[in-house]
């Protein structure tokens, strides 16, 4: 893999301005075919990440960093527009029959990978076929069951062969799945990287290097330029791409900076063009300072607290008196409002308020002011009979996760008694700790898959892949079961959510407002999709007046 310093990589960029002289020409004086907008002659975007994402493999990515650049570089069936809502990827449509129990996608003749080759619907199969195999140790192999696609579960469960999943290539451009139950939101969810296509050829030759940028396949609109490891990564314009010829941006470059405070100063020096998320506690300062380049929109994540309830666990936390005690002492109000400052919504259920069609339940604790809160939280520990609970709080580096578990953990001390040591890990060794439950409380967030509430709510199902704290109920699982199948759902998720509480499964902390710094001159970005699911394919950048 060639690796260069980020310094070699920045001035690179200033001299050749990202392009090969021809291009720049090309671009130079020319308007956006939409807008009549005139474009600047450089058309690069450059945005800052805060960790290194751990995998571009589509059926390996578990996290948001990746799934950003992996949107890049592979196209799913369906994509989404500005507003999130679906469109034509790879597909140009699908066809729903026998009662939403059978999907018919036809896929575009003009689509192609980055070789060359045609992207055919065996390459989804042999994508699809190739998360749900446990020998590919995928860590979103239960998204696949959660499809609902036959013999998913089994197939995860080594009970069958992969090729026996509810995926048929019918001819190269006509892909037929196959459900257990309907599922109208199947669709929606094909815009996962999971669901994305795999070159066989590519991966059977490579292995595991087969994403590195000598060795990777594609079909999206970036092809994989370069990268060095916690430092940086460059894309470029893929010229196999169906529709090529209307994407406008030629490079994408994401930079690792850890402090965003540092990051913030490198943004205010022009050094990239996005900076998410800001500062705790600074978007007031920005919005009044950078007005047009200050942005809070909401964003389908919520924040919590996962609780460790597996065997190895601490046993106070087994206990969900201690639980609620933790969660009540939580003031929710102070971290929304002093600390983030960013638009972000206190959290008492768990699905984000603004998850399409999802009516917000009425939750008990939520109507009560602090005071009752505090109150009822000493009450319950004193009745749980725990003294001198000592906690490890794990959180992945980032100053305001660092902000927000320091104040938490005075909360309970002051509140409670309960001493709390807080632990932050990068971000591979923290994903690493988590899922194996080396933790007694870990901070957490779960941002949508798809735009409907069992994408949140299905997480704290016993099987799910994602449930880290292993909090399991019997009830909440049958009532996600039957909302797979109701025609009316929310009346499942209510009960849901109010079982949640009354366990207290998670402590819910707030729901996610996007608070992001963007260059004005960058046009495109998609400020209404809740998903934050953005294609730089769609972004552009115009000439400074």
């Amino acid at each position: 893999m060639k690796r260069r310093s980020l310094l070699h990589l920045s001035a690179a960029l200033l001299i050749s301005g990202g392009m090969t002289p021809a291009f720049a020409e090309s671009h130079a004086m020319a308007a956006h075919p939409e807008t009549g907008e005139k474009l600047a002659e450089e058309q690069v975007f450059r945005y800052r990440l805060l960790d290194q994402f751990p995998t571009l493999d589509p059926q390996l990515n578990e996290e948001t960093a990746g799934f950003h650049v992996i949107r890049q570089l592979f196209e799913g069936l369906m994509s989404q527009d500005a507003q999130g809502n679906l469109i034509p990827g790879v597909a140009t449509g699908f066809e729903a029959s026998e009662g939403n129990t059978v999907y018919t996608f036809t896929l575009r003749d003009d689509a192609k990978w980055s070789n060359g080759d045609p992207v055919t619907a065996q390459d989804f199969v042999y994508g699809w076929q190739r998360a749900v195999n446990p020998e590919t140790g995928s860590p979103y192999g239960w998204y696949l069951e959660l499809t609902e696609m036959v013999n998913a579960a089994a197939i995860l469960a080594g009970e069958m062969e992969p090729s026996e999943l509810g995926v048929e290539a019918v001819d190269d451009t006509t892909l037929k799945i196959t459900l257990n139950k309907p599922l109208p939101y199947f669709p929606a969810m094909t815009t996962y990287a999971t669901l994305f296509p795999a070159h066989q050829a590519t991966v059977e030759a490579h292995g595991s290097e087969w994403t590195s940028p000598e060795n990777m396949v594609n079909n999206g609109a970036y092809n994989l330029a370069e990268i060095a490891l916690n430092e940086f990564f460059r894309l470029e314009k893929n010229p196999e791409y169906w529709d090529a010829e209307n994407v406008i941006i030629d490079e994408v470059v994401g930079l690792v900076i850890n402090d965003v405070n540092q990051a913030l100063t490198r943004y205010e020096a022009g050094e990239f063009d996005m900076l998410e998320p800001l500062p705790a506690g600074s978007f007031p300062r920005l919005k009044e300072e950078r007005p047009d380049e200050a942005h809070s929109v909401p964003r389908l994540c919520s924040y919590y607290y996962a609780l460790n309830q597996s065997d190895n666990g601490p046993e106070a936390l087994k206990d969900p008196r201690v639980r609620k005690a933790l969660s009540y002492a939580v003031d929710r109000d102070v971290i929304v409002d002093r600390v983030l400052q960013g638009g972000q919504l206190p959290a008492y259920n768990f699905a984000h308020a603004a998850t399409a069609g999802f009516e917000m339940p009425e939750i008990d604790y939520a109507s009560w002011d602090q005071a009752k809160r505090d109150s009822e939280a000493k009450r319950l520990m004193e009745e749980a009979g725990v003294e001198d609970l000592e906690l490890k709080l794990i959180y992945n580096t980032s100053e305001s996760h660092k902000q927000i578990a320091t104040v938490i953990s005075q909360m309970w001390k002051q509140k409670l008694g309960v001493e709390t040591s807080l632990e932050n890990y990068e971000w591979s060794t923290y994903i690493d700790i988590r899922g194996n439950q080396n933790f007694d409380v870990a901070r957490s967030a779960w941002c949508g898959d798809y735009n409907e509430a069992s994408t949140f709510l299905d997480l704290l199902t016993t099987t799910h892949g994602a449930n880290d704290g292993k909090y399991s109920n019997p009830e909440v699982d049958a009532l996600m079961r039957a909302s797979k199948t109701s025609e009316n759902p929310n009346a499942e998720y209510t009960q849901v959510e109010q079982i949640l509480a009354e366990d207290m499964a998670i402590i819910p902390i707030y729901h996610y407002a996007n608070t992001f710094l963007l260059n004005p001159s960058l046009k495109g970005f998609p400020m209404e999709n809740v998903e934050n699911n953005w294609y730089v394919k769609d972004f552009y950048r115009v000439a400074e007046e």
